[in-house]
């Protein structure tokens, strides 16, 4: 991305006051009131399909400042939306807000493709979700701004544990093993492709939050350099009792990784599985592969993990920042101080979304099906900001280490040095 992305010159202006902004060429302050002019957004569909009031809300209460502006939101596919996002970055032309996936900013961030913020200037911004805000920082300052988070939980068949013989969902791994084996000789002697735990061998959000429960890494930063921390003890250690799990309760294929998830519980052979809240109503939903007769079967859990703690989540979610070409930063930053607040974060607690920030987590209604999301976000992480990173996900070092390991291909030791080999020899790069 350094081929066509400047590094953003230090010292921009701080956020311009309202009722005082600066006009263009440097002579007398224009009125909020008189600022005329587009503001371009990207947000992805995920705003479109699932909380567009808000938008329209937020752009009315934007419009209330800046009666003269008009709000251009256009709604861009996670599929394509970095591709067209590097090529306007590339050129003079850029929207004036842009939203991120938390895992994605590294290299926009490096490579100063972004304006700083100043984290005051946003609601709860003290109280953010680490593996969010981490995602936006870079040398001490702060590009972008938390806009919502996602963290996955334990999901069961209600109607199979209640036949098993399990009365509520395990608080603890001791708890979990205990109804698993239940599941198991209940179903599973039965049926030879009945999984009392789905964990498919390429799941590596799955695996590597195993990692994370010992204490492991997966990339380090020492001396200036990041080197790959699989074969570290913790780490093993964790590798280790995911792939215990996997032994013990899966009964599919180990080279598939978990992106027919939902459509794979569908079919009726699963009692407890690892994943977004989201899944179990499309494992409900035929247009996802899923069966509708299984409608109101499914329940959320905090995942517990082997440590005695809840199984610490990848935290997935969105990142707003302005492109550092922007035109209008000041009224950009402005919008997304509306969309961030601590009132457009309950809009998004009351679409099954979780906020940016520990304090509204306490919002999330516990008894929900994001509640056990809310208690697990706190402990969430995201993949080290690394600049190499993108390059090692592409790669499919994770995934294939976890299918050596699951296939009992290489030992969990030797899967781990050799994937810390491919990492160490991508990672530092830009």
């Amino acid at each position: 991305m350094d081929e066509y992305l400047s590094r953003f010159a230090a010292g921009l202006g701080a956020i311009a006051v309202l009722g005082a902004l600066a006009g263009c060429g440097g002579g007398k302050p224009v009125a909020a009131a008189d600022r005329t002019g587009e503001l371009t957004v990207w947000l992805t569909v995920d705003a479109q399909e699932n909380w567009p009031d808000l938008v329209s809300e937020v752009n009315e209460r934007f419009r209330k400042t800046y009666p003269k502006m008009k709000v251009a939101v256009q709604y861009q596919q996670w599929t394509t939306k970095n591709q067209k996002i590097d090529a306007a970055l590339a050129g003079q032309h850029v929207p004036d807000v842009v939203e991120m996936g938390n895992s994605e900013t590294t290299n926009y961030l490096v490579n100063g493709a972004f304006a700083p913020l100043d984290p005051s200037a946003f609601d709860h911004s003290a109280e953010w979700l680490p593996a969010l805000r981490d995602a936006c920082r870079s040398d001490g300052k702060t590009y972008c701004v938390p806009y919502y988070a996602g963290a996955r939980v334990g999901i069961y068949r209600t109607d199979l544990l209640k036949k098993a013989g399990v009365t509520r969902a395990p608080r603890s791994y001791t708890e979990l093993s205990r109804d698993l084996d239940k599941l198991k000789l209940k179903f599973g002697a039965a049926d030879k492709n009945f999984s009392a735990f789905y964990m498919p061998g390429r799941y590596w959000y799955a695996a590597m939050a195993f990692v994370k429960d010992a204490g492991g890494e997966m990339a380090v930063r020492k001396d200036g350099r990041w080197h790959g921390a699989l074969s570290s003890a913790p780490s093993v250690a964790g590798l280790t009792a995911w792939k215990e799990l996997l032994d013990a309760y899966y009964a599919g294929d180990r080279s598939k990784d978990n992106g027919d998830e939902p459509a794979v519980v569908g079919q009726g052979k699963v009692g407890m599985f690892y994943g977004n809240t989201w899944e179990a109503k499309a494992a409900t939903d035929s247009r996802s592969g899923g069966d509708p007769a299984l409608r109101g079967r499914f329940a959320t859990f905090a995942f517990p993990g082997p440590s005695g703690k809840l199984l610490p989540p990848f935290l997935g979610g969105s990142t707003l920042a302005v492109p550092a070409k922007s035109g209008n930063q000041d009224l950009a930053r402005d919008w997304i101080r509306l969309f961030t607040d601590r009132t457009s974060q309950r809009r998004l607690i009351a679409a099954d979304t979780l906020p940016n920030n520990t304090v509204q987590l306490r919002e999330v209604a516990a008894g929900g099906v994001n509640g056990p999301a809310a208690r697990a976000a706190g402990r969430g992480w995201v993949t080290p900001q690394a600049p190499g990173w993108g390059a090692v996900e592409k790669s499919n070092v994770l995934q294939e280490m976890l299918q050596d390991i699951a296939t009992g291909k290489q030992s969990v030791p030797e899967a781990a040095r050799a994937a810390d080999r491919r990492i160490d020899a991508v990672i530092n790069e830009n």
